[in-house]
């Protein structure tokens, strides 16, 4: 049976987060836009972790392995106010649609139970993220250009 693990991110794992980063991104193009490459500045060649991760930015990193292997990643703002940003959550596509994802939303609400609210963007025009999202228990609150917002609140135990 196959094991997920999660741990933190480190500068080494910059080739492989970046790789899996790619093929993920990439995949979205082509099924979204009709586009053989598309994702924020960087995801192609490791500037966007050398920017929110592996810097002065106070985000915390996180690799998901599958048996070992790289498979995806995230990486999470902690705000003031208890309020969590997850900047970026993503998984290889050639491992999507095994509960990945799902497993790695659930793996960041026991590692922050103390967060109040989660938000994040994604591109308005990745309806499966939104999907996902959705599946997850977070809402839409706002659309902005080609960015949507969506935000869960959480219930904290006091």
């Amino acid at each position: 049976m196959p094991s997920v693990a999660y741990r933190i991110a480190t500068p080494a794992d910059l080739p492989s987060l970046t790789e899996v980063m790619t093929r993920a991104f990439d995949d979205d193009a082509r099924r979204y836009l009709g586009r053989d490459r598309g994702g924020p500045p960087g995801y192609d060649n490791g500037d966007f972790f050398r920017r929110w991760l592996f810097s002065d930015v106070p985000t915390e990193g996180h690799v998901i392995e599958l048996d070992g292997i790289v498979v995806g990643g995230m990486i999470v703002w902690v705000l003031p106010e208890r309020e969590f940003r997850l900047g970026t959550l993503f998984v290889d596509v050639d491992v999507q649609d095994r509960g990945i994802g799902t497993g790695a939303w659930e793996f960041l609400r026991r590692t922050y139970p103390q967060a109040r609210h989660w938000v994040l963007d994604t591109p308005v025009w990745s309806i499966r993220n939104h999907r996902f999202y959705e599946k997850c228990g977070f809402s839409r609150t706002r659309q902005d250009g080609d960015g949507v917002e969506f935000r869960r609140d959480m219930e904290v135990q006091a």
